[in-house]
Formats: structure tokens, sequence, C-alpha cells
């Protein structure tokens, strides 16, 4: 009895939270920002896989569909996104409901930050997740690669706790300055030339250059790192033989030999064999849950 006695007592309890996030949603969904995102970042990634479709291998075309979400320029569009609720008319609108009605303000902050993260991510996954299996079940003139399972869904799942963090980063710059114009144009100063400075030292945990960077590395991981031993031949090893010999049998065969992929500097540098999963996760999380944190103590503290 005690059980079923909590669970529509819980179920009443969500009641304003679940409300809040379903019209959040609807209003999101009909705005023309959203819709003008969907599309652009559609476009976007068809045109960044048909232009280097020929061209990059596996893992290099998927960081590179990644380099919008993470850099530019879709971090304006989350930023936009994460600054409204709590500043500017929204906030005007808003004070009837927490005022007048049984609302508190860690409801409202938590509903609408669920809708504007649930949204964000919907869009970033509808997008990417097709032109990633395209590109991995394709027969595509350019060498295999060794793009893992493990490798594409722990990168998918770090981009999407980046797009959050950028989602709360903006909630609270919109919470404390109550502007969103001036918060944007704040984030924008500040976000860019600390993530320029920390790719330097190449910090993939703090700077989004640095993960994208450090993102063709960890597609190639697998989910169980071999042992490391003396006389193991490297990946890279092995792919040069791989194509030093299908070069050579191609010139007996009198066949074209199969074209090298480009590599870019930028996606496929050597400074991440490194990349720790955690660190990246940490580095990236725990900012998160303080920007939702100090959000809602300010939003808390305020006047309405």
């Amino acid at each position: 009895m005690g059980s079923n006695d909590k669970t529509p007592e819980l179920a009443a309890r969500m009641m304003p939270y679940l409300a809040i996030l379903r019209h959040d949603m609807r209003t999101l969904w009909s705005s023309r920002l959203v819709r003008l995102w969907l599309g652009a970042t559609a476009l976007l990634t068809f045109l960044l896989t048909g232009s280097n479709w020929a061209n990059f291998q596996d893992g290099t075309l998927i960081a590179s569909l990644l380099f919008p979400y993470l850099v530019f320029p879709w971090f304006l569009v989350v930023v936009v996104l994460g600054v409204t609720p709590v500043s500017g008319a929204q906030s005007e609108t808003l004070a009837d409901g927490i005022l007048s009605r049984p609302v508190s303000r860690l409801e409202y902050l938590l509903a609408t930050w669920s809708a504007r993260v649930i949204l964000v991510l919907g869009v970033y996954l509808v997008v990417t997740v097709p032109a990633i299996i395209l590109i991995m079940l394709a027969k595509r003139p350019v060498p295999v690669d060794t793009v893992t399972v493990y490798g594409i869904v722990t990168c998918l799942g770090v981009v999407g706790l980046v797009l959050t963090f950028l989602v709360s980063l903006g909630f609270l710059a919109g919470t404390v300055l109550r502007k969103p114009l001036l918060a944007v144009v704040v984030l924008i100063f500040i976000w860019y030339p600390i993530g320029l400075i920390l790719s330097i030292f190449s910090l993939e945990e703090f700077s989004p250059i640095s993960l994208n960077r450090a993102i063709s590395t960890q597609l190639r991981r697998p989910w169980r790192q071999a042992d490391n031993t003396e006389g193991e031949t490297s990946p890279d090893d092995a792919y040069a033989f791989t194509d030093q010999m299908s070069n050579f049998f191609s010139v007996l065969s009198g066949s074209p030999s199969e074209p090298e992929a480009s590599k870019p500097d930028f996606f496929e540098g050597q400074k991440f064999d490194d990349f720790s999963l955690l660190r990246v996760v940490l580095g990236y999380g725990l900012p998160t849950l303080a920007s939702v944190f100090l959000a809602a103590l300010s939003f808390h503290w305020r006047d309405l």
C-alpha cells in the first residue's frame, strides 16, 4: 500500500514540471530559429559529407561533421536558446505563473532547461546519426578505416555533453545578466578566446577545439584497448603495410591503385594518443552541474 500511495504523490509533484516541459517544447518547435537551425544544420552536414566524400576516411569525415557543433557556427544558436527562458521579456511573463500558481522557481528552471537540452540534442542527433550511418555503410573510394561502434557512440555522447554544457552556460549567463543580447555577447567574447588559449595546450577536456581534433583518435578506439607488447605492429604501420601491398598487387594486375585519403592536420593530429574519456566527461560534466546549480541559486534570489 505504501508504494501505491507514493506513486500518485510523485506523479502529482511532477505534473507542474511536465506541463512546463511540454509547453516549452511546443513553443520552441514552433519558433523560426529552431526550424531554420534544423534546416541549416542538415544542409551543412550534407555539404560537408558531399564535398569530402571521396577525400576523407571515415574517422576524419565524421570528425569534420561534428566540428560545427563543437566550435562554429552552432555554438551561437545553442547559446541563444539557453539565455532566453530567464531573461528579457520572458522573465516578465513567468512571474505570474510562479507567484500565483503552484509552480516553484526550481520547477520552472529545470523544466525550461530540460526542454532546451532535449531540443538541442534532438536536432543534433536527428541530423548527425543518419549521416554517420551512411558514411559507415557506404562503399567510398578511400582506404578502409578502423572506426568502431564504441568510438562512434562515445564521441556522439561527448559532443552531446558539450552541447548540454553550452545550454547550461547560456542559462547561467541569462539568469545573471537578464539581458539576452548582452549575455550572448559576453559569452562569445569570453568563450572563444579561452577555447583558443586552451587549444594551444591540447586540453581536450576543456577546449572544444582540442576535443574536435581528438575525436578522430577516439573514433578508432576499440572497447577494450589491447596491451602493447614489444614487437607488436602499431595500427599506423599496419595501415601503411596494407596500402603498400594493395598498390603492389594493383601494379601487377594493371588495375588503378586505390586513391589515398586526405588527412588534414587539424583532424589528424598525433597529439591525443593519451585521450581519456573520463577526463573529458568530468571536464564538461562538472561545469554543467555547476552552471545549473548557480543559475538556480541566482534565479531563486532574484526579484521577479
